[in-house]
């Protein structure tokens, strides 16, 4: 059977493909399209490794002559052959490398040389070079020799990452073991330190090849699942070990190592591993192998492997049987293809536990025996000499090879898609095998003592172009993503590393390396994984790697896809290649900017597709690596590119880019030249020059010009100023970003306010300074046939932004004048339609820009130049209708169009200047240190103003009051300090003079005259009554949200005792109440009838929120509110509801409601309820004052009086009559009693005596009662 197999091979192989490097066509490829060598890590120094494992080495090999090799002719084209220079290497000789074995992890996080008995370990670490560069490099963790038995050598050695179990993992892997094979026949296991786990002797002959597969998920619904497996390879035999089962004995003997470690126990002897031994047979010797994994035949497959075995008798299964596949190499046949049954069942979880157990119990038995004088040193000797028992191998014949008797095959390495295989042999031929028929389909000659491995590269899904001809309403645009195999052939005699395509694809690249380099192929990944676990995981793995000793260097092959497609698919995927590499370079630190801007530029025009080749303008367009200069180039460059194309191929849309761009750039290098320029400037102009450019008579020019001083000094603080601003520099990149040029038109974006102040920066600050002409730099502007409407928003950005250097130097404003004046004159600026019965757009645009700033200073002189510049073009204009129509019909018309615009200039600067008196008073401080619990205050504006609500004055004004915690006695002189002053009677003047020299010691006198002068700028907002609510509701507010600050509260009923309609007060009283006082005192009130007496510190956090001394203040500022409610409740018959009025000047303002308009809403409170709770108050104030004990304070009220307790004040409740339970009253007589025993003891306390007077006398009103 098998010689009738290898019959139909062997006529297969005669039509096979043979592949000379001599038939090869040169490959002439760039970095950026083909493959690329990429320096991953590196060896520091070799030279103590090779001493390590050559101890007896004197000097280096000599060179092989490979003068007499028949190699036949390279042509011109090729890679010339690399002469090695001794002197240049780091250890005294480079070919020793090839005489270890040598194995790194998938994960290139461990790497094991070994020689005879020595091995060392290497693990990579982030370090500084001799460059200062911190560059990955291998450094030796472990070294020491492997050996237990007399003799034996490493043979081989591998690598396997084991996967962690924890639900964190980000896909790195948890340990790695290393497997050593030996030529005694034994297998050991490692851990990273050289901790031996395991150990089992799984055959007497040397161990030839360790090989792993690990899982990999299907790409097919109908590939086979492949299970994760170790193989072990003998002369004769393979052995094969189920990769799950040696995943978990690996991770019990590291566990139960680690146990014994920290413990100072010895460690058990774990149980033997779980195998299956094949005993190959009919083969005359075996070098190499591979195991393909599980395959499931065809049917015809199935019939004629049948008909084969058993001739035309054979009885078939109905169901074609599954096998594991094993391809061996050496010679007698060339190729083997073995089949093994599946139908052994593998050992459970279970039984591997119960072993475990057993040895553990036989262990621990062994131990106490020894330790109880039962175990002889006779018996422990003989257990030591003892051997273990070698299983014997089943029998697995042959099924078919590749017959060549001359040939013997060295080494075979499978594809990751499992159904290719690559076989070097000494004949320096590298064969390609079809692993799934059995057949060669393809050689290479001239490779002799090669090193072969693969390169899988996966199709990104961004770089398919959908054909269009082969669209379906039923395809995805998506689907699957496409799989390319590379081989990867290294010929260390030539020292040249080739790249094929497979099957029958060219060469796709190759690289001059040195001649004793070595190839290192794993071909599994990280052991431990399956079907669920590897779905999240994205392990950081290598397929494919080269180790120069030379420089030390270690290298991986990156491969782009799209060497794999031809066509144009392949066109589709070189420009996507290129675009990355594009990326590369620009983000790459490059020493030599000529050289980039030739690459850039080569490859921008190797970039067939248009949408590519705007993709990448638009990456060089956004790179900070690129210059001015080189952007220019490369764009021209481009343009030049399409304009020497056939104009019916040329994208249009690229080729308006590209012109678009230049447009910018152009704009970019004239505006960089002026603002380059040093202008001399005019002289400076005085004030009463600019009072006339501003259209101002004296007196308001100085008065805006003392309004503005105030400001200026009150918001005057050192800031951080960047060069870059003084510079007026704008990054291209930026420019080209805010910018964009469409139809013969440059249009802002709609950027940020940052961004839009940096461009206007870029245009206007040096003219605003006088260091660039303006004339000039709007000439430009319109020659660029920019908006008028968009660089005005820039401009007034810019402006109100830098408030701080304009009001500095006002000589800004005349600059400022002259360009609003040109900007006007541009095509566009004014619509031709509009007349003078309407508001200009171009102006209402200014306004809407000055009324929405925050920073007023800036934005009340820009009103007042957009008003000068409105009168003159509006002059100007009327001029002309004068001259086409009558005089008294045009002067009528041109006189009401200016008074409709006028009434809106004027307007606005009568808000922004009480905008300004405001602002000023609200940024003003004074020598005493600001209330630590107050928020910084937000800036105002006209516009927040008209939105705020009629109390937004108030109550940015009471926001102030509390952070600079002025008292209410403060308030009230600065309303009357006018009126004291203009009286005759010696006495007020005296009380003045007095209360102004207190101010000046506590540094309020600028305050209060702001102050003042705010009040005559809102005498409506900020009357005395308004002013006091609002600044009793702010310190209740504030006292809410930090309870343990009693005197807020008590400092808001102070102002509610200030306002003088009764109206007003009984309102913010009963809101105070509702709001913030019934719960804490109903609360507290619970709290002290449950205790009995005045409540400890801690109950009194946990029930009512705040400390015991908290609630003392608070609830003797609940008795003054109670109390100063009443009063205002019997004020409020006897006087009518205020009127509450609004400046003319706001009022258009809208918003929410005022606290004064909603305490004027609320209804009267029901008097007697109100004194039932203000007597509560009291008791419970002086109990908690003076410390009582046994006193519960609801015993002192009858039901009635206990069921009225907080309830709504406006409401009418059953209250006590006048006939009292004796009871009660007895009580009540004890409680004043008690009250004023306490008190007279303490009068020498600190308790003030007018507390204790006023306590005492609400007491006797109660024991009155």
């Amino acid at each position: 059977a098998c010689c009738v197999g290898s019959a139909c091979v062997v006529r297969r192989r005669s039509r096979c493909r043979h592949n000379n490097p001599e038939s090869e066509a040169p490959v002439v490829t760039t970095a950026a399209m083909a493959c690329s060598l990429l320096h991953f890590c590196y060896f520091h120094d070799l030279k103590p490794i090779h001493e390590f494992l050559f101890p007896h080495s004197k000097g280096g090999d000599k060179e092989h002559s490979w003068e007499d090799e028949d190699w036949g002719t390279w042509e011109d084209g090729e890679l010339k052959e690399i002469k090695e220079d001794k002197s240049s290497s780091k250890a005294p000789t480079v070919s020793w490398l090839q005489d270890c074995v040598i194995s790194l992890s998938p994960t290139n996080d461990l790497m094991v040389m070994a020689r005879d008995q020595k091995a060392v370990f290497l693990v990579p670490k982030w370090k500084n070079n001799e460059k200062g560069k911190n560059e990955m490099q291998y450094c030796v963790t472990w070294s020491g020799a492997l050996n237990v038995e007399e003799g034996e050598c490493v043979s081989s050695a591998i690598c396997i990452p084991l996967a962690s179990q924890k639900r964190s993992s980000t896909g790195r892997p948890d340990w790695t073991c290393i497997i050593v094979g030996f030529t005694s026949g034994y297998v050991r296991f490692y851990t990273e330190n050289g901790v031996l786990l395991l150990a089992q002797l799984l055959n007497e002959d040397p161990v030839l090849q360790l090989k792993c597969r690990t899982y990999e998920i299907p790409r097919h619904p109908g590939v086979t699942e492949q299970h994760e497996e170790l193989s072990i390879l003998y002369p004769f035999a393979l052995v094969t070990i189920d990769g799950f089962s040696l995943f978990q004995s690996l991770r019990a003997c590291r566990n139960q190592v680690a146990r014994a470690a920290a413990s100072g126990a010895e460690s058990v002897q774990p149980p033997p591993l779980t195998y299956k031994k094949w005993g190959l047979q009919d083969v005359d010797m075996i070098v190499d192998h591979t195991s393909i994994g599980i395959m499931t035949l065809c049917p015809f497959d199935q019939l004629k492997t049948a008909s084969i075995l058993g001739g035309v008798n054979a009885t078939v299964k109905s169901s074609p049987p599954a096998m594991s596949a094993y391809v061996t190499v050496g010679s007698g046949p060339f190729t083997g293809f073995f089949y093994a049954l599946e139908g052994s069942t593998q050992p459970l979880l279970s039984h591997v536990a119960l072993a475990v157990a057993s040895k553990l119990t036989s262990a621990l038995f062994n131990a106490a025996s020894g330790w109880l004088g039962w175990k002889s040193k006779h018996d422990e000797e003989t257990v030591q000499k003892q051997k273990p028992k070698v299983e014997p191998a089943t029998a697995l014949p042959v099924r078919f090879g590749i017959p060549d008797s001359r040939r013997r095959g060295e080494h075979i390495c499978l594809s990751p898609c499992n159904t290719l295989a690559a076989v070097t042999d000494d004949f320096g031929r590298v064969t390609l095998l079809d692993v799934v028929r059995g057949v060669a389909i393809r050689m290479w000659k001239g490779y002799r003592d090669a090193e072969v491995g693969w390169i899988q590269v996966v199709e990104d899904l961004h770089e398919r172009e959908i054909e269009k001809s082969n669209v379906s309403p039923f395809s995805s645009p998506t689907g699957l993503r496409r799989v390319a195999q590379f081989l990867v052939i290294y010929a260390p005699r030539r020292g040249i590393l080739e790249v094929w395509s497979t099957q029958q694809g060219p060469r796709v690249g190759a690289f001059n390396v040195g001649k004793h380099c070595r190839l290192l192929y794993p071909g599994y990944k990280i052991m431990g994984l399956n079907n669920v676990t590897s779905q999240g995981w994205q392990p950081q793995t290598y397929q494919i790697c080269l180790i120069d000793p030379v420089d030390g260097n270690v290298k991986t092959i990156n491969v782009p896809f799209h060497l794999a497609l031809s066509d144009k698919k392949s066109e589709r995927a070189k420009d996507m290649h290129l675009l990355k590499r594009l990326t590369v370079l620009l983000k790459a630190k490059v020493s030599n900017p000529e050289n980039l801007e030739t690459e850039i530029k080569m490859h921008l025009l190797d970039i067939k597709y248009p949408t590519m080749k705007k993709q990448a303008l638009e990456k060089l367009l956004a790179s900070k690596s690129i210059s001015l200069s080189c952007l220019t180039n490369l764009i021209q460059a481009l343009l030049d590119n399409l304009m020497n194309q056939d104009p019916e191929s040329v994208d249009e849309g690229l080729l308006q880019f590209c012109l678009s761009q230049l447009k910018l750039l152009h704009l970019y290098t004239c505006v960089n030249k002026l603002n380059a320029e040093d202008v001399e400037q005019n002289g400076a102009k005085t004030n009463n020059e600019l009072a006339s450019l501003l259209r101002l008579e004296e007196s308001e020019s100085v008065k805006i010009q003392t309004l503005l001083d105030n400001y200026r000094h009150g918001k005057n603080k050192n800031t951080v100023q960047f060069e870059d601003d003084e510079n007026c520099k704008l990054p291209i990149q930026m420019f080209l970003d805010f910018l964009e040029y469409e139809k013969e038109t440059v249009h802002v974006k709609k950027v940020d306010e940052e961004e839009y102040v940096a461009l206007g920066n870029f245009f206007f600050w040096k003219c605003l300074c006088g260091k660039c002409s303006v004339e000039e730099m709007c000439h430009l502007l319109e020659s660029a046939g920019v908006r008028p409407q968009q660089f005005l928003a820039l401009l007034l950005s810019m402006w109100l932004f830098r408030e701080k250097d304009i009001l500095k130097n006002q000589e800004s404003i005349s600059f400022l004048h002259s360009l609003l004046s040109l900007l006007i004159k541009m095509k566009g600026a004014i619509d031709v339609s509009w007349d003078f019965q309407s508001v200009s757009p171009w102006w209402q645009q200014v306004r809407s820009a000055c009324a929405q700033a925050e920073n007023i200073g800036a934005a009340l002189l820009a009103a007042l130049i957009g008003r000068s510049v409105s009168i003159s073009v509006t002059n100007s204009l009327a001029e002309k209708d004068i001259q086409e129509i009558e005089a008294s019909d045009g002067m009528t018309d041109s006189w009401e169009a200016l008074s409709l615009d006028m009434e809106h200039w004027n307007m606005l600067l009568r808000q922004l200047e009480d905008c300004l008196v405001l602002q000023t008073l609200l940024q003003s401080k004074g020598n005493k240190p600001t209330c630590g619990h107050s928020e910084p205050l937000s800036r105002i504006s006209v516009k927040k103003l008209l939105e705020g609500g009629r109390g937004v004055v108030a109550d940015g004004a009471a926001k102030w009051i509390f952070k600079l915690d002025l008292t209410p006695s403060i308030l009230k002189r600065a309303h009357q300090s006018r009126r004291l002053e203009s009286t005759e009677e010696p006495e007020e003047k005296e009380h003045s003079i007095l209360f102004h020299e207190k101010c000046r010691e506590l540094g309020l006198e600028r305050i209060l005259e702001f102050l003042q002068l705010a009040y005559e700028r809102f005498p409506y907002s900020l009357e005395s009554d308004v002013l006091h609510a609002h600044c009793c509701w702010e310190y209740v507010v504030q006292w809410n949200k930090d309870p343990e600050e009693g005197c807020f509260l008590s400092r808001s009923v102070d102002h509610l005792k200030c306002v003088d309609n009764g109206h007003v007060q009984r309102g913010i009283a009963v809101m105070m109440w509702n709001t913030f006082i019934v719960k804490r005192l109903s609360a507290a009130a619970y709290l002290m009838d449950k205790v009995g007496k005045a409540p400890k510190d801690r109950l009194c956090r946990r029930d009512v929120g705040m400390s015991d001394t908290a609630m003392t203040s608070f609830l003797g500022s609940c008795s003054l509110l109670i109390q100063t409610l009443m009063e205002a409740e019997i004020s409020s018959d006897e006087m009518k509801e205020p009127f509450l009025q609004i400046e003319d000047t706001w009022s258009a303002i809208e918003g929410p409601t005022s606290i004064v308009d909603l305490a004027l809403e609320q209804r009267h409170v029901h008097y007697p309820l109100a004194e039932h709770h203000y007597i509560l108050a009291v008791i419970m104030h002086g109990i908690m004052l003076f410390g009582m004990k046994s006193v519960k304070i609801f015993s002192l009220f009858d039901s009635k009086g206990k069921n009225a307790f907080f309830r709504e004040l406006t409401s009418i409740q059953l209250l006590p009559s006048g006939d009292m339970d004796p009871n009660i009253v007895s009580l009540r007589q004890q409680v004043v009693k008690l009250l004023k025993n306490i008190a007279h003891r303490n009068s020498h306390s600190e308790l003030e005596l007018s507390d204790k007077n006023k306590l005492l006398l609400e007491i006797y009103k109660f024991q009155q009662n």
